[in-house]
């Protein structure tokens, strides 16, 4: 009953959405571009799970003064440093099942909140304030080793990379690649004539710069970084044609293609986990990691590039 109750009211405020959207957008489509762009901006605050809480409540928790706000930093283990960086609406503690065996396997670990999102402060963020955040968050820690990046945050890491954040390694998960399709979506989503449309895309691009320069595959051709991307098929939230582009687009990546595992639980299915552990480990000469087969984890890898 409480799970029908849930998804009526979502219902509704669903309706409610795109009702103002669409009456307000044709009888004032400057206000509505102007809400619309200030929720495109504004992420949900997740609260996190039983388990990312447990394991959080391990790690050596800080508060840092970057860019303009206080962001919520965690820490574990010695060595090389491995920064996970979670997507939008997430929080740091939704990769926590990499903490382990990356520790166990000889690195340190940093994860955080982006500003707006979990513990951290803030009410509004975008791509490239992410993508500022991560590399602000890089050179606070003492400059990573390698990352794992989840959804938005994986296309926010690559932008770091692009402005001159260096790891020896990067493992995405379920990257986007492109903002205007989420710019799309929140149309769709909204109902918005496109008048009100026009509007909200001309408030982001005043505030951001143009959309156009935040498509991943324009201009991750010039990365060196070795990447290895997860997306699963069925990806309902960012599409498999997302890391595709990506993988195709970047110098010697790797497609991992997932079935059955959705935008989420790639997050901590333990054959990922073991998979992308064992490429940052191989960064390493004195590790000898044996590669996972294929078989073992029911996957496809497909070389991106030769």
């Amino acid at each position: 009953m409480a799970k029908n109750s849930t998804n009526v009211r979502m219902e509704l405020t669903r309706l409610v959405m795109r009702t103002r959207g669409r009456v307000l957008g044709t009888l004032a489509p400057d206000r509505t571009g102007r809400w619309a762009e200030r929720l495109f901006r504004t992420p949900r605050r997740t609260p996190p799970s039983r388990t990312a809480r447990s394991v959080l409540e391990q790690g050596q928790q800080r508060f840092l003064a970057l860019c303009g706000e206080q962001v919520a930093v965690w820490s574990w283990g010695e060595g090389p440093r491995v920064l996970l960086v979670h997507g939008w609406s997430g929080y740091g503690g939704q990769l926590t099942a990499f903490v382990e065996p990356l520790v166990a396997a000889g690195f340190s670990v940093v994860a955080f909140d982006a500003p707006a999102h979990g513990l951290s402060s803030g009410r509004y963020s975008s791509f490239p304030d992410m993508a500022r955040v991560i590399r602000a968050v890089a050179q606070a820690t003492g400059g990573p080793h390698a990352l794992i990046a989840h959804s938005l945050g994986a296309a926010a890491s690559a932008l770091a990379l692009r402005d001159g954040m260096s790891v020896e390694r990067a493992v995405f998960l379920a990257p986007p690649s492109d903002p205007r399709k989420a710019v799309a979506f929140l149309s769709r989503e909204l109902a918005l004539p496109e008048r009100a449309k026009a509007r909200m895309v001309e408030r982001l691009e005043a505030r951001l710069g143009p959309l156009q320069q935040y498509v991943v595959p324009d201009f991750v051709p010039s990365l060196k970084v070795p990447v290895r991307i997860f997306h699963d098929a069925h990806d309902e939230e960012v599409r498999l044609e997302s890391g595709e582009a990506i993988a195709r687009a970047w110098p010697g990546a790797t497609l991992v293609r997932t079935e059955g595992l959705g935008h989420h639980r790639i997050l901590y299915t333990p054959a990922i986990v073991s998979e992308a552990v064992a490429f940052i480990a191989a960064s390493r000469p004195r590790d000898a990691w044996p590669r996972l087969s294929t078989a073992t984890l029911k996957l496809v890898p497909t070389q991106a590039r030769p």
